[in-house]
């Protein structure tokens, strides 16, 4: 059994009565009726995801593919640099 320890960040959005909880770095998501519920989601998500991942072997791959970098044995995730809200103006034709 490998012990993993890893920080995601982690957004959590509501859309009308569901919460989300996305994180970029794994590209998982997990919904709830309310932020208890979808934390306690996500981290069953990303527990299944790795288990999944550890299975077929697949670990450095698929971290890799995702833009993660092992260094000294730890697995780093992407940097989150900026998250905010941006007006785009688009002339459709």
């Amino acid at each position: 059994m490998m012990k993993l320890n890893v920080s995601v960040p982690v957004s959590v959005f509501r859309e009308g009565k569901h919460y989300i909880a996305y994180t970029p770095v794994l590209d998982v998501s997990a919904s709830g009726k309310d932020y208890t519920q979808v934390v306690k989601r996500f981290h069953e998500v990303v527990a299944i995801f790795f288990e999944e991942v550890m299975k077929k072997g697949a670990l450095e791959e698929v971290l890799t593919n995702l833009g993660w970098r092992e260094i000294k044995k730890q697995w780093m995730p992407p940097v989150l640099i900026s998250q905010e809200s941006q007006r785009i103006e688009l002339a459709i034709k």
